[in-house]
């Protein structure tokens, strides 16, 4: 996959059935389309595709994986180190001490949230809009530069919309509930990225470093629902796309994603969907 360097940021834009990487980079936006690619990092799997970004912090140590039967296409922003402390200080210093010290180099570092993050109207349009003309090539340095700015602009007003999240946490200290939100969606991403396989509540807890009843009360109070809630939402999710993507049939796309047996499978498709999975298919058929 090629990158494009444009100083002080990068981009990385390429196409591969298969591919892999390690190693560290700067802070950067991961998107994906036309596929999905899982990266790991710390305790955690983190799977990105046409519906979501993955933030990543500077000096993070990472694995990315893609394996498809058709191109991959990515496109990833990478921020040099130091941009977002630089743009942040410009925000949240009063004017006479910038004029004052305009290149101030002692920054407090900034730890942006790890996690995927549904494409929104905040960040996402700016995104997509880049990608489209950079793959047409119609950008300049200076131009490119400035969608950068914009983009962690987007960026710092999200992590700042997270912490508003955080809050909602029950812990005394800021420190403690912002680690039990980042150990919570750990949880949520290794089941997201790994649905279709026998997940249990206690992995999800491992993951989380949490006491399995610890982790189920945590979780249902930050997501608004259950571990196994959100599981079937998943597989229900995926399930829905193969009907009408692909040719397997009901019974093959039950036990693909993990559904024990055709009967559950089918009842909970009906109780949520509001139909079976044939006739969901054959309803879709006709668009």
């Amino acid at each position: 996959m090629p990158e494009q360097m444009m100083y002080p940021c990068s981009i990385l834009h390429g196409k591969a059935h298969q591919y892999y990487w390690e190693g560290h980079t700067p802070l950067s936006i991961k998107t994906f389309f036309s596929g999905r690619a899982l990266y790991t990092f710390g305790r955690g799997y983190y799977v990105v595709d046409d519906t979501s970004y993955l933030v990543v912090n500077h000096d993070q140590y990472y694995t990315i994986t893609i394996e498809a039967d058709s191109a991959v296409e990515s496109f990833c922003l990478f921020f040099a180190p130091g941009f977002a402390e630089e743009l942040h200080r410009s925000l949240v210093t009063p004017a006479d001490h910038l004029l004052d010290d305009p290149e101030l180099l002692d920054l407090t570092p900034i730890h942006f949230f790890e996690r995927t993050y549904r494409h929104d109207n905040l960040l996402s349009p700016w995104l997509f809009s880049l990608r489209s003309l950079f793959v047409e090539h119609r950008y300049e340095p200076n131009w490119l530069y400035e969608q950068f700015h914009t983009l962690m602009l987007q960026l710092l007003q999200i992590n700042f919309n997270v912490y508003k999240e955080v809050e909602a946490l029950p812990a005394l200290r800021a420190t403690t509930r912002e680690e039990l939100y980042r150990r919570l969606y750990r949880a949520r991403e290794y089941a997201s990225a790994l649905f279709d396989t026998p997940i249990t509540l206690k992995d999800m807890a491992n993951v989380a470093s949490l006491s399995p009843n610890h982790f189920l009360r945590m979780f249902k109070q930050l997501f608004h629902q259950t571990p196994h809630q959100y599981l079937i939402q998943k597989r229900l999710e995926r399930a829905q796309y193969l009907l009408v993507s692909t040719d397997s049939s009901v019974t093959e796309i039950c036990f693909a994603l993990g559904f024990e047996s055709l009967s559950s499978f089918s009842w909970l498709f009906h109780q949520r969907i509001g139909c079976s999975p044939t006739m969901y298919r054959t309803q879709k058929s006709d668009f």
